[in-house]
């Protein structure tokens, strides 16, 4: 049975190549610098206040930022179209990504702090709220055909690798457990050490899948174990936020799910229902063998008193 590479992200057979310059590529805030002096008086302005605060500017409106900077709000508009962008809202957008990727915990922290205290909702209202939007927007986003073939690689691979570091971590672990229960060969590279995680996967070939997950900011060690297992031949399965993450350029199946911070913390509440899905749909797939695994478990689990089955047990 051959093995399958997941890892959630665009499905593309480009290589990333990380290096120290990974911020310049794709950067905004480097293309609105070489663009200054070419800039009219009104844009400049715009230019140097995003330059100076987009942590706050993302979440501006045209209308607002417009005030801020001295000019009027088709102006910004005007502004965004010119940086290539197909209105403002895009621009703000491109402006969320760069907050997600360059701001320190610190930083992320006081923005979202500041977008707390304009709304008058309940803190749980607030974030659950926030969180089933996120859900919402997975749901209408996210590529099937990309995951009815990640389902199929995971059944049919040899080995299943996991890998997800950070705040990934937990969903790594919770997705390679639940795997275990159903398919054997599942390895959580993630939980390995700083250069253990190559040492697991240094066999991984054809036969094989390697799982990667990861969001903002974005594992590089993550990031070079999906180069190395999609160099391998193995079937590359990220779990990211968008396409243009470094872990979807070389995965085969890209699996995006909206991630956003909540303070310093990762809302990882849509990544963790395409997983549930992922499993899932891996469960029916593999029916037959499931049914056979929960029921040596189920004996395993009685003879080692590994659940308790109600208040009155003693356990003393």
């Amino acid at each position: 049975m051959p093995a399958v590479l997941f890892a959630i992200g665009a499905d593309t057979h480009t290589i990333y190549k990380w290096g120290t310059d990974m911020e310049e590529i794709n950067d905004l805030l480097t293309e609105i610098r070489n663009k200054m002096p070419s800039l009219s008086k009104g844009h400049r302005r715009i230019a140097t206040f995003l330059l100076e605060h987009y942590d706050k500017a993302a979440y501006l409106t045209a209308a607002k930022l417009g005030e801020i900077a001295g000019v009027s709000e088709s102006t910004v508009v005007r502004f965004a179209i010119e940086l290539g962008f197909d209105g403002y809202t895009k621009l703000q957008s491109a402006l969320e990504e760069v907050i997600k990727n360059k701001l320190t915990a610190s930083q992320r922290m006081h923005v979202s702090y500041d977008r707390i205290a304009k709304n008058d909702k309940h803190i749980l209202d607030m974030v659950l709220e926030k969180d089933a939007d996120r859900i919402y927007s997975t749901l209408n986003s996210i590529n099937r055909a990309d995951f009815d073939a990640a389902v199929k690689k995971i059944i049919d691979a040899d080995t299943v690798y996991v890998a997800g570091e950070r705040s990934a971590a937990p969903l790594a672990a919770f997705f390679a457990f639940y795997l275990n229960l159903m398919r054997p060969n599942v390895v959580n590279v993630g939980s390995a050490g700083s250069t253990a995680m190559f040492e697991h996967i240094f066999r991984i070939d054809r036969n094989d899948v390697f799982v990667g997950i990861s969001f903002p900011r974005y594992s590089r060690r993550t990031i070079k174990a999906m180069e190395y297992a999609y160099t391998r031949g193995a079937a590359a399965i990220a779990l990211t936020d968008t396409d243009k993450s470094p872990l979807a350029l070389s995965a085969t199946c890209c699996l995006t799910a909206r991630s956003d911070m909540v303070s310093f913390v990762d809302s990882l509440a849509a990544p963790l229902s395409v997983i549930n899905a992922l499993l899932v749909a891996v469960s029916i797939g593999k029916r037959d063998e499931l049914d056979r695994n929960f029921d040596r478990l189920e004996k395993l689990w009685g003879e080692y008193n590994v659940y308790t089955s109600g208040p009155e047990n003693n356990f003393f």
